[in-house]
């Protein structure tokens, strides 16, 4: 998918860094990571024979140190004019097992895209005790009707959500703080089982119309797919 323009400000952030080395053959790449409240951290790679670690590690270690919390877009991109650069596969690994949630840059021929990161590393082993805080992400029209409990269900495809506690990030919301909450079931269907009870539709709601909203919002996924009802509610403060 496309950056949205707070995805494209973590990218420009670390082409900018890039752009300041190539003095120094130890540190080459440039990170950059937004966390939950909108800012960036950034960061260079420590080369060294030993294994010195890549830019997307030191810039995880860099927001953990200033309590940043869970990580929502990561960019890295090389010096001399190298510009966007996939990351390695320890790197994958270890954004999936520390920010499950996140999204990534990646260089295309038709420019930036970002990618969830369980889809740059799917049918992989996931840490059972990085203890990660997990983030369900919204298009910020529906931060009001999060906000005010109008709305507790959402449906999701090709997405790993869990069980449990997280924080509702709003994406490209500068008006609005994310908030506190709480997943409390996920159901899967396949879309020919989805029904307006699977669905949450209030009394007159067409399942049709949703399902053709949500292709829209997944173009890729197959007719014949699995989604996720999700159900979730928001913890008192």
């Amino acid at each position: 998918m496309e950056p949205l323009l707070s995805e494209r400000r973590v990218i420009d952030a670390a082409e900018a860094m890039a752009r300041t080395l190539g003095e120094d053959p130890n540190h080459t790449v440039a990170a950059a990571a937004m966390d939950t409240s909108g800012r960036i951290h950034t960061a260079v790679n420590v080369h060294h024979f030993t294994g010195g670690p890549c830019a997307e590690l030191v810039v995880l270690g860099a927001a953990a140190a200033v309590n940043a919390g869970p990580l929502v877009a990561i960019a890295a991109a090389g010096d001399d004019g190298r510009g966007l650069i996939p990351p390695c596969g320890r790197c994958r690994q270890v954004i999936l097992d520390l920010h499950p949630d996140a999204i990534v840059a990646v260089p295309t021929a038709t420019g930036p895209e970002m990618r969830q990161i369980v889809e740059l590393l799917p049918d992989t082993y996931f840490f059972p005790d990085s203890r990660a805080t997990r983030v369900l992400r919204f298009n910020k029209r529906y931060y009001d009707a999060v906000a005010n409990g109008e709305k507790t269900s959402t449906v999701r495809w090709g997405e790993r959500v869990a069980v449990g506690q997280a924080i509702f990030y709003f994406e490209d919301d500068e008006e609005h703080a994310s908030l506190n909450g709480e997943i409390r079931a996920v159901n899967r269907f396949r879309l020919d089982e989805l029904t307006a009870e699977r669905l949450r539709l209030p009394d007159g709601g067409s399942t049709e119309g949703y399902l053709d909203a949500l292709r829209q919002h997944y173009p890729q996924m197959p007719h014949d797919a699995a989604v996720d009802v999700v159900d979730f509610s928001l913890l008192s403060s």
